[in-house]
């Protein structure tokens, strides 16, 4: 089965439709490539979906190992690279709660972000840097 739907709208925007659950991502060409820059940009959604995807094993390592994350966040800074035009490096800042993580912990979430499935299906040129602060 299809994992999703894109219809192009016109206008640089595309509506991308999630077909088990029917929710839908909006997006916009960005501001610096003829587009409105309204919503997500293709690249966006990429680099996004980089911190995505660590939180997300970091959050199942947690589980595993017995300690919590929630309320952790990451900040995706995206750097466009030229010739060709394509992402050049996402920077990912993690924050995480004060609560006291041991030295074990720390281990646990660094090592399971750096191996999330989007992390090892990026390109190996693109720059990926990663930030933990606890």
């Amino acid at each position: 089965m299809a994992t999703s739907k894109i219809t192009y709208n016109g206008g640089l925007r595309t509506t991308s439709v999630h077909l088990s659950s029917g929710k839908e991502i909006v997006t916009d060409a960005p501001v610096d490539n003829k587009g409105k820059g309204e919503a997500f940009s293709p690249t966006d959604l990429l680099a996004t979906s980089l911190g995505n995807c660590m939180l997300t094993i970091v959050g199942i390592a947690a589980n595993e190992h017995g300690f919590n994350i929630d309320g952790a966040t990451c900040e995706i800074t995206k750097i466009m690279a030229q010739d060709p035009r394509r992402v050049g490096e996402i920077i990912v800042n993690f924050q995480f709660p004060d609560q006291n993580y041991s030295e074990k912990e720390k281990k646990i979430i660094e090592r399971s972000a750096n191996t999330c499935p989007v992390f090892y299906s990026l390109h190996p040129d693109l720059i990926k840097t990663v930030n933990f602060n606890y």
